[in-house]
């Protein structure tokens, strides 16, 4: 967390991160904290299949990705699962089907800056496969894999891999 070194309270350079979740100035005591930011990951699932993102951006380039993102100021987690399905996917949901699994801890690494998350995992379950078209910008492609073909190593993020582990063993 190098990059932040300047306090925003009294500009010099005396910013210091503590390595966990602030930074303390000691010249005028001002503390900005690094809180935990909520993030949803939804597996849209058809009988023993799941529908996977292929990242086109950094972090995780290349790597397989569940469909979600960051929950928006004054937005429940249900509706940034609508949203962001909407957005990488252009699919419409009923937040009423949304069935929620479980949560676990992440990293997301920024610019240079670790974002500590909380994952909040749904399921979405569909009765038929479907297929997107996309405008190729945060996502280079989706797919459906059965469970079985799942390789924690080809996902992106370290939370979804566990998830996955997880996951994988209850099915």
């Amino acid at each position: 967390m190098k990059i932040l070194k300047f306090c925003p309270n009294c500009g010099k350079e005396s910013l210091n991160w503590d390595g966990e979740k602030k930074w303390s100035c000691p010249n005028c005591n001002f503390t900005l904290y690094n809180n935990v930011a909520g993030a949803v990951a939804v597996v849209i699932r058809c009988g023993d299949e799941v529908y996977l993102t292929r990242r086109n951006q950094e972090p995780k380039k290349g790597k397989l990705d569940l469909a979600g993102g960051f929950v928006d100021p004054k937005e429940s987690a249900e509706e940034t699962c609508k949203r962001e399905l909407f957005e990488e996917l252009q699919l419409e949901i009923d937040t009423k089907n949304l069935k929620y699994l479980t949560s676990l801890p992440n990293v997301y690494q920024y610019k240079e800056i670790d974002y500590n998350t909380i994952d909040l995992f749904y399921e979405y379950t569909v009765s038929e496969k479907f297929e997107v078209s996309l405008a190729l910008s945060e996502i280079s492609e989706t797919q459906w894999i059965p469970l079985s073909k799942i390789n924690p190593d080809d996902i992106a993020f370290d939370s979804q891999k566990i998830f996955f582990e997880d996951y994988l063993k209850n099915f």
